[in-house]
């Protein structure tokens, strides 16, 4: 493990029914959390439609400006599911029916009604890929070169994430310690500038709401240095009742 490189991850989510608003996306969160637990950065999200062109241009702009692409949406069963087509261009590689997916969907619909034509599209990957466990549907995520293709569905997504635990390579994960307060941001840029500006090896966010009438802040601090973001915050803190403010650690 290397403590020391950054290392950085994008993700890809495919799919009109995201940009149109039908489906609401859960995996942002879901997968930023899970990188950081495996020590890399989520550096960057896009959304694009189902058009196998801009998924290709997408994929081949991400994956070479990041250590890891993961992309999620449109490895289903129908004829908008173009994504394992979309990276196969991107790679230059044909599509091929993965043996080892074809036999795990084989085992799986055994008792589902038998695999047709629709559920072996499942199967499909780019020429040369790796395959990724899904426990809970039984059609497999797809990994080839840097890219993590898994599917749109959470639940799903999840499962396959936990089937990738501890196979990346990153570094220290991110700590988070979080101070609130009610105050305006404005009222307290000063001090969260300084303080940031003297902790190197911190970042400080400042995450704005009204509540109960009342304006506040969440300040979130992040460093690789869980015991100096500690530190960070118990000095933010300080420079907060100093201020004449009640800070909350943990947040508001």
């Amino acid at each position: 493990m290397n403590d020391e490189r950054v290392w950085t991850a994008a993700l890809l989510v495919i799919g009109d029914e995201i940009l149109s608003g039908r489906t609401q996306d859960r995996n942002v969160a879901q997968v930023a959390s899970w990188l950081n637990r495996q020590g890399i950065r989520l550096a960057e999200v896009r959304i694009v439609p189902d058009d196998e062109q801009r998924i290709a241009d997408a994929v081949n702009a991400m994956r070479t400006q990041n250590d890891y692409l993961i992309t999620t949406g449109g490895i289903g069963p129908t004829h908008d599911d173009i994504t394992v087509d979309s990276i196969a261009l991107a790679f230059g590689v044909p599509v091929i029916v993965h043996p080892e997916a074809r036999r795990i969907l084989e085992e799986y619909y055994a008792t589902r009604g038998g695999l047709n034509d629709a559920r072996l599209r499942m199967a499909r990957t780019p020429e040369g890929a790796e395959l990724i466990q899904n426990e809970e549907s039984g059609a497999p995520g797809v990994k080839i070169g840097n890219v993590y293709i898994l599917a749109g569905v959470p639940s799903i997504a999840a499962q396959m994430l936990e089937a990738l635990d501890g196979k990346l390579e990153g570094g220290r994960p991110v700590v988070s310690v979080t101070v609130g307060a009610y105050a305006a941001e404005s009222e307290v840029a000063d001090i969260l500038r300084e303080t940031e500006a003297s902790h190197p090896g911190v970042v400080i966010g400042s995450y704005p709401f009204f509540r109960d009438g009342r304006h506040g802040a969440n300040f979130v601090l992040r460093s690789v240095d869980g015991p100096l973001a500690e530190g960070t915050a118990d000095e933010l803190s300080r420079r907060l009742v100093e201020a004449g403010l009640d800070p909350v650690r943990g947040g508001i």
